[in-house]
């Protein structure tokens, strides 16, 4: 790879995992088209980390994720899943014999009115067969396309979006999409419910022949692979799906990193006891064998607890989205993902994956959770320690992790990324003899404010910070939910709103290694143990033994216990 870079393989394991996903490739594809101005220096983040260089059978140059996808049948709507740059290999197939042919060709969704438009910004099929692609950056590929029109402005309506491949404008290749042809993404009958399910898929020798085959075709042509993130649903049979593919990485890929981010939908309602108890069961049960198998587990959602009591979601002062819509949801979570990855993405001295999970996983702290301000709030004239002043302690952040509220826990360290804002409100810049608001305006480098900050809020906390000026990308079809107070890049607007759609923000995410899963994960076994599990026969059907649910449990209690409170308790 290009600049060494240290490549990362991304599975992507369930249909809530696709609508994170979907966001955060279309994020990805945004940046590399951004324009950079002449005050920005270029390439803060690497996307070869991500990304690699191949070639079509016709010589064509292209530039796609490295990227295993897992999903359900008729979870794709009108993608393929051989994806759109290599010619259909059925069909030269079909060329090459010479007798009889019948085909039979299953309907599609219509393609979203709109969406064809951006993706002819990366392309155009030309009369020959050939997929023309734009440019690759650092100067790979061919040169720009003059031809194709410009897109037209695109946002997906709720009522438009189905499934996550209805608003990808990414490229993949052939290799990506991996179709679990045994369950069914529509109707009530086929479905991936349960841990035993998933853990099933990866133990047929045909599917994880085919599985490990993937692994190895992204693997062998990797210079410096650090490791691997694995993006799946926590709450559905997925669970087990992912659990598996951690510990068929570790075994595999010993001492690569292993980040595994356990995704969980909106808030869900006690309407259908059944799917509750199942979706407390797989998170229980993912939490637990992921997190033996992963260097780090993060669980990300905008639900306000684990258990099986609804609590209401958590909230964003600039941002208006439906908790119920998974089209939001996976937005905002791909937002937070984006900016507290980015440590691992640096072109420039990147913390390796798995440097930053024994940061954060000592003791036995397998399990972190996140937080974010999504947006930054900045306010024109203010400088980074203004906001930072005005945004307070750490319980001012919006938890990611249903863990509940930070206030009360304690933090034992953290990774913290704040990305967007301009140079030149690092720091204050108040006249000379002006009494200093705080410690804060003292600073000489944006970077000094935020470990000083840092250190202010939780001053035993060992802390890594990392000040970035490439905001978030959060153009179409990525969903418009932020106030009308915002101005184009995301900054709090001084008077009447100017009506631009908001195009890039600057956020500020953590990773913490947090006192609050000794209450959440405490929380989550003493609701199994009151569980009376023989009601719930089919789950244990599934595949999983009451031998193992007991060993899970026991192992629940103990990680809960890592996490224990010793001082330094956030206000």
């Amino acid at each position: 790879m290009a600049g060494g870079a240290r490549e990362v393989l991304t599975l992507q394991l369930g249909h809530f995992a696709g609508f994170v996903g979907a966001h955060w490739w279309n994020q990805q594809d945004a940046a590399l088209c951004a324009p950079t101005g002449a005050e920005e220096p270029p390439g803060e983040l690497c996307p070869d980390v991500l990304y690699r260089t191949g070639r079509t059978p016709h010589g064509q140059e292209t530039y796609t994720p490295r990227l295993i996808l897992m999903d359900l049948k008729g979870s794709l709507s009108s993608l393929k899943q051989e994806g759109g740059l290599y010619r259909d290999r059925q069909l030269d197939a079909a060329i090459a014999w010479q007798g009889k042919l019948t085909t039979h060709r299953e309907e599609l969704y219509p393609q979203i009115p709109g969406l064809q438009d951006l993706l002819s910004a990366e392309g155009v099929l030309s009369s020959d067969g050939i997929w023309r692609v734009k440019s690759i950056p650092n100067g790979k590929g061919p040169p720009p396309l003059t031809t194709a029109a410009a897109p037209k402005p695109f946002t997906p309506t709720e009522d438009s979006i189905r499934v996550w491949s209805d608003f990808l404008r990414v490229h993949l290749h052939p290799r990506s999409i991996c179709m679990i042809q045994k369950y069914n993404h529509d109707g009530e009958a086929g479905r991936l419910e349960a841990f035993g399910q998933g853990e099933s898929i990866l133990k047929e020798p045909r599917c994880l022949e085919d599985v490990e085959d993937r692994l190895h075709f992204y693997v062998e042509e990797c210079d410096h692979l650090q490791g691997f993130q694995i993006l799946c649903d926590l709450h559905n049979g997925f669970s087990g799906l992912g659990a598996k593919a951690a510990e068929l990485l570790r075994d595999e890929y010993s001492g690569r990193g292993i980040i595994t981010w356990g995704l969980l939908p909106g808030p869900y309602s006690r309407g259908d006891p059944l799917k509750n108890i199942y979706r407390l069961l797989n998170t229980a049960l993912g939490l637990v064998h992921m997190s033996a198998h992963s260097s780090l587990v993060c669980p990300l959602s905008l639900g306000g607890g684990l258990g099986l009591r609804p609590e209401p979601p958590v909230t964003f002062p600039h941002l208006h989205y439906d908790p119920a819509l998974p089209f939001h949801c996976g937005a905002i979570l791909a937002t937070a993902l984006d900016t507290v990855t980015a440590p691992y993405r640096l072109r420039s001295s990147p913390v390796f994956m798995a440097h930053l999970a024994d940061m954060l996983n000592f003791s036995g702290k397998k399990v972190a959770t996140a937080a974010a301000t999504i947006p930054f709030p900045l306010a024109p004239g203010q400088s980074l320690p203004d906001a930072l002043v005005q945004l307070g302690g750490a319980a001012a952040w919006t938890p990611l992790s249903a863990c509940g509220s930070p206030s009360g826990t304690c933090c034992f360290a953290q990774s913290v990324v704040l990305r967007g804002l301009d140079r030149a409100c690092h720091t204050s810049h108040l006249a000379p003899g002006t009494p200093l608001p705080s410690p804060l305006h003292a600073c000489a480098t944006g970077e000094d404010v935020l470990a000083q900050y840092l250190q202010q809020q939780q001053p035993t906390v060992r802390s890594s910070a990392h000040l970035l000026l490439a905001p978030c990308m959060v153009a179409p079809p990525y969903p418009q939910l932020f106030s009308p107070g915002l101005s184009q890049h995301g900054l709090i607007v001084d008077g009447p709103p100017s009506g631009a759609a908001v195009e890039s923000i600057p956020v500020l995410g953590a990773l913490c290694s947090s006192s609050s899963l000794n209450r959440t994960l405490g929380d989550l076994a003493r609701e199994l143990t009151k569980l009376d599990v023989r009601r719930w026969a089919s789950f244990l059907a599934a595949g999983v033994e009451q031998g193992d649910l007991d060993e899970a449990l026991q192992e629940l209690r103990s990680l809960a216990q890592c996490y224990r409170s010793g001082g330094g308790l956030v206000d």
